[in-house]
């Protein structure tokens, strides 16, 4: 299975967004296709942090056009919404010690240990940050 991070969702929905085109496609494909894939809760709830926030975004994206935007990706047959399991908690904390994370970085490894417990083989994101948890493999789809 394959999952969304929370930037590629960002620059999907925002067509004033550098790399909405490449990352509108992506998603549209994965959306699309009778294929599994996944977006994890906590990149949703990201998601709508950042679109609406009027210091990231000049005009934000309002809350209804936010929830419109996570609906339509909920109406994709092969989505998965995915959360911390039981087993989160180990995953992550050897994530974090293998990894070194401190400060922002934790919230990626919370992210990786989701992935991790579900099965999800690759994890898209334009974030360098998910090298240090070399457990998920990770690919930018905004690079050719």
């Amino acid at each position: 299975m394959i999952a969304v991070d929370t930037n590629i969702l960002v620059y999907a929905h925002r067509k004033d967004a550098e790399w909405h085109g490449p990352a509108n496609r992506c998603i549209s494909e994965l959306a699309e296709s009778r294929t599994n894939w996944a977006i994890p809760w906590p990149c949703l709830h990201e998601f709508v942090a950042i679109v609406t926030h009027p210091r990231i975004y000049s005009p934000p994206s309002s809350l209804q056009q936010a929830f419109d935007q996570v609906e339509a990706w909920r109406e994709s047959p092969g989505l998965q919404l995915i959360h911390e399991s039981r087993e989160h908690w180990s995953v992550f904390r050897e994530l974090m010690t293998t990894g070194q994370a401190k400060g922002p970085v934790v919230h990626d490894a919370r992210i990786a240990a989701v992935c991790i417990t579900h099965g999800v083989r690759e994890l898209l994101t334009a974030d360098r940050d998910f090298s240090r948890f070399p457990a998920l493999r990770t690919r930018n789809p905004l690079i050719p």
